[in-house]
């Protein structure tokens, strides 16, 4: 079946019509001429797979990626890098259009597009080390990874030698090139520590979740703040993107001003606050990112910070404190009821809210929106090539 492609979807899919039924056929862009067949069939659109590129579109180019069709990672690879920026402008802009929203997005780009991940998580299945396909457990076995850092690379080789049957492996690194190899596995494994160490600055391993060699963390610096993270606390997988949304924050608070940062992780977002504001509270669930955050405010001589381990929903609703401003970087899910319904009786001047999820982004400012205008908008590349957008929206209070 010859088709047209008009335009990309959320996840970067390719949308055809047929007989004015949308159709999403992945792989494929904006006027590719192709050949598709239909893989299913639902009543108010169909799934398809590309057969055959017949005439390809003026903005495709080679993926330099060799697993491309196989995994569903960077879907994008298809599109040179300023037309995935154009992508995922005009993707959260039409979102918030949708909503009755408008917006100006600032576009912060990836000064390092290929290897400036500092994190990968691989599937183990039979001795196949790689990515999930899309929507299914079949392995793309892989080598290396195109977005990955090249030390993790390097490790990912040590990791087919260690005789994980089935598992899950996650590497973590630093700006440093150090690496920390985390292992969920129940076979017997095979792990050389002194010929990993020949190879890579190996850290430590933690296998599950017991420590096996050196030590459970690492050492990151970013904007001259130093943080220990942890192997089960979050930290941003892109350091350069992580320094521009650090900016972000510094700009947008004042030197008189307290401020409540919710879902603080190892504080990176509250430490950065505290280098400006009067005084500063993260409120965190992980136990270790909670230490973390204290250590890293003790090792950088913080003294404006303090950290509660405890749900966001159930701690925001104990503190009876006056906040200038409010940080949120959310999960996924985005803000719960509770957290939305305190920051409106708390009534910050403005609230700092850093996003992974336009949807729930967008579901969220609606329903602050009866008390907050959206001020400023950036769209910050932290995942480049993928269909994944990180948004940074500063709201203030609506004085009208």
């Amino acid at each position: 079946m010859e088709v047209k492609i008009e335009k990309l979807d959320d996840f970067g899919r390719g949308i055809c019509y047929i007989d004015n039924k949308v159709t999403f056929v992945p792989n494929t862009i904006p006027n590719d001429l192709v050949e598709i067949k239909i893989t299913k069939e639902f009543k108010n659109y169909n799934e398809g797979k590309l057969i055959n590129i017949l005439i390809p579109s003026k903005k495709r180019i080679e993926p330099k990626c060799p697993y491309f069709s196989k995994c569903g990672g960077c879907v994008l690879q298809n599109m040179n890098y300023k037309d995935t920026l154009e992508y995922k402008k005009e993707k959260v802009t039409n979102i918030f259009k949708k909503n009755k929203l408008e917006i100006n997005p600032i576009v912060i780009e990836n000064a390092n597009y290929y290897n400036y991940r500092n994190k990968i998580s691989l599937k183990v299945i039979d001795k196949k080390i790689g990515y999930y396909e899309p929507k299914s457990h079949s392995i793309v076995e892989i080598d290396s990874c195109l977005v990955a850092s090249n030390s993790i690379n390097k490790t990912i080789q040590l990791i087919k030698k260690m005789n994980i049957i089935n598992g899950l492996v996650t590497i973590r690194c630093n700006k440093n090139d150090e690496i920390l190899i985390i292992i969920n596995s129940k076979d017997k494994l095979n792990i050389d520590v002194d010929s990993i160490k020949e190879k890579i600055k190996l850290v430590g391993i933690v296998i599950n979740n017991k420590l096996f060699y050196g030590e459970d963390f690492l050492y990151e610096n970013i904007n001259g703040i130093f943080y220990k993270i942890s192997y089960d606390s979050f930290f941003q997988v892109n350091p350069y993107i992580a320094s521009k949304i650090f900016d972000i924050i510094k700009e947008n608070i004042n030197s008189n001003e307290t401020v409540l940062d919710i879902y603080s992780g190892v504080g990176t977002l509250s430490l950065t606050a505290s280098t400006v504001a009067k005084k500063v509270i993260g409120i965190e669930i992980v136990e270790n990112a909670v230490l973390n955050a204290i250590h890293n405010a003790k090792i950088n001589k913080i003294n404006n910070v303090g950290f509660l381990l405890n749900d966001a929903t159930k701690a925001i609703t104990k503190l009876n404190l006056f906040f200038d401003k409010v940080i949120v970087d959310p999960p996924r899910a985005g803000l719960t009821k509770t957290v939305i319904d305190t920051i409106k009786k708390i009534k910050p001047k403005e609230i700092i809210y850093v996003s992974c999820d336009p949807q729930t982004l967008v579901r969220d400012i609606k329903l602050l929106s009866d008390l907050y205008i959206i001020n400023k908008f950036y769209i910050a590349d932290m995942f480049s090539f993928s269909y994944h957008v990180e948004s940074v929206c500063i709201l203030k209070i609506n004085n009208i």
